[in-house]
């Protein structure tokens, strides 16, 4: 079709309609939309022939336009590049979807739940993304966030260059600190300086936390500064960043925080300066307490009297007055006393013993709960191993509860004062006494790979449990910690629980099937991990 001949088929095509040009496009879409026959003498055929006059005529009025400028390429990574086999793994990892959503997962191994995993361990070895992965990669953390931290560390710079270019990945950009510009090294004060007073917000949050890392003072001087002039909220998250490195040289500046107009503000820094044991506000705070806690000679009984009132100075030093829904006041203000003062005062007022002596005495009129969860608070806030141990009691004592916490959410965070091997002993004498039932939050507190004494206990109660005739996703919880915990050297032990045993009498219908599938999966799901861990070993690790 030529020029002249293209241009008359758009004039006929706009008098037959007798529409103006500049809205004819407008009107075949409403004609395409409401129907031909709302228009008159317009068959289906002509709405589509004018259709294609007017395309034509729209492409031919199009002026010639400057390109755009291609995108800056993005910076170099200088990391060592995937193993060959590695990264199929990662492609075969990136490609799987989550399943039906049913009770009943099968044998077959969740390989999405593997990818966690396999991204620490590549960030150990310290290698770069393959670039046609990073699509994948970007879209699994973009639904998952879990993942991001890990996925965008092995990303790298690409993920920022990426996340500027597709909005659905703009999470990298939110995540990364500094990702806008880079970080001044701590060293270089004058560059410091600026970025902290005219950075963005997520910029000021790095660089503080680099510098904190770097100088504890030099942070503390730089947030000095410029904390008058602050947000509430910026105070807030600033103020957060002293827990890195927290010492005594920080409590002249927390105790000015606790004239803070906001109340999240004056909480934290209370409760940093209540991590000192030497500050001016544990010293308050354990007179107080002491105050309401005393020892009975006579009967060898801890007794107690809650405050009457919270007083202003006690909340000037963070005791929140009003209790929660369900709490007594005066239980509530004991609490906050007690979890602040340095555990080191108790003994001199109660008797002089330890912390298992003192946590052994009897406390009188129903205190005991109330006194013990305080100390356990403490003792987690104040990273104490000895009053830790004390209040976990023995993991093989009757009943769930040790003689101090009164939840295991509070054993749990008790354990993480212990050190890895004492904590997973700890767990495993506590499942073969208690088994699995109750374990699940503590087994979330172990250092993984589980060490072999921990996961021959939970293998040893996964057994008893399957021979107890109830059905394996009654442990879903454990048997996924399981997967992604258990030492791989375990598969071992497990081959022998993949093959179908007889159902005890009274089981529940088909468990041993069932349990045959899940000890299948989770011996896969370890061979995986084996496989994984030696295909990302440098070349000179990995076995023939």
């Amino acid at each position: 079709m030529t020029p002249t001949t293209t241009t008359t088929t758009v004039a006929t095509a706009n008098t037959a309609t007798g529409q103006k040009s500049a809205d004819t496009w407008d009107g075949l879409v409403t004609a395409a939309l409401l129907g031909t026959e709302r228009r008159s003498a317009t068959s289906p055929r002509a709405l589509l022939d004018e259709a294609a006059a007017q395309t034509v005529r729209r492409r031919a009025g199009l002026r010639p336009a400057p390109a755009v400028a291609p995108p800056e390429p993005a910076a170099e990574d200088p990391r060592p590049p995937l193993p060959a086999a590695a990264r199929q793994r990662l492609a075969m990892l990136l490609t799987d979807r989550p399943g039906t959503g049913t009770t009943r997962r099968g044998s077959t191994p969740d390989l999405l739940e593997l990818l966690p995993q396999w991204l620490a361990a590549a960030n150990g070895h310290g290698y770069a993304a393959p670039p046609e992965l990073l699509p994948a990669l970007l879209d699994a953390a973009r639904g998952r966030t879990d993942l991001r931290p890990q996925a965008l560390a092995f990303a790298g710079p690409r993920a920022l260059w990426l996340g500027r270019l597709n909005t659905d990945w703009k999470f990298a950009l939110r995540a990364t600190p500094g990702a806008s510009a880079a970080l001044p090294a701590p060293e270089d004060t004058e560059r410091v300086r600026q970025l902290w007073e005219e950075g963005l917000f997520a910029e000021r949050v790095a660089l503080l936390s680099t510098v904190r890392a770097h100088d504890p003072g030099a942070a503390r001087t730089l947030l000095a500064g410029t904390w008058s002039t602050e947000r509430a909220e910026d105070r807030l998250m600033f103020l957060d960043s002293l827990r890195t490195g927290l010492g005594d040289a920080d409590e002249p500046f927390l105790e000015q925080a606790l004239g803070d107009r906001s109340r999240n503000v004056r909480a934290t820094a209370a409760e940093l300066l209540s991590a000192l044991p030497r500050s001016a506000l544990a010293g308050r705070m354990a007179d107080r307490a002491l105050s309401c806690v005393a020892l009975d000679r006579a009967t060898g009984t801890v007794t107690v009297e809650a405050p009457h009132e919270c007083d202003p100075a006690m909340e000037r030093d963070g005791v929140v007055a009003k209790a929660p829904a369900g709490r007594g006041e005066r239980s509530w203000w004991l609490g906050q006393l007690v979890e602040a003062a340095p555990l080191d005062r108790w003994p001199d007022r109660l008797g002089g013993g330890s912390a298992r002596e003192i946590v052994a005495l009897p406390v009188a009129d129903d205190w005991q709960g109330e006194l013990h969860a305080a100390w356990c608070r403490a003792a987690v806030r104040q990273g104490d191993i000895g009053w830790s141990r004390a209040l976990l009691g023995s993991a093989t004592a009757a009943g769930a509860a040790g003689p101090g916490a009164v939840s295991l959410a509070e054993r749990a965070k008790l354990l993480t004062a212990l050190p890895r091997d004492e904590r997973a002993e700890w767990v495993g004498q506590f499942i073969a006494a208690h088994g699995l039932s109750e374990a699940f939050q503590l087994l979330g507190v172990c250092a993984t790979p589980w060490a072999v004494p921990l996961g021959q206990a939970v293998v040893d109660a996964l057994n008893i449990a399957r021979d107890a005739g109830s059905y394996p996703w009654s442990f879903s919880g454990v048997m996924g910690l399981a997967e992604r915990c258990l030492d791989p050297s375990e598969v071992v032990r497990l081959e022998a629980l993949t093959a179908a045993v007889e159902e005890p009498e009274g089981s529940a219908p088909g468990a041993g099937g069932y349990w045959g599938e899940a000890f299948q999966r989770l011996a896969g799901t370890l061979r995986l991990r084996r496989a994984m861990a030696g295909e990302l070993a440098p070349a000179g690790e990995q076995s023939a």
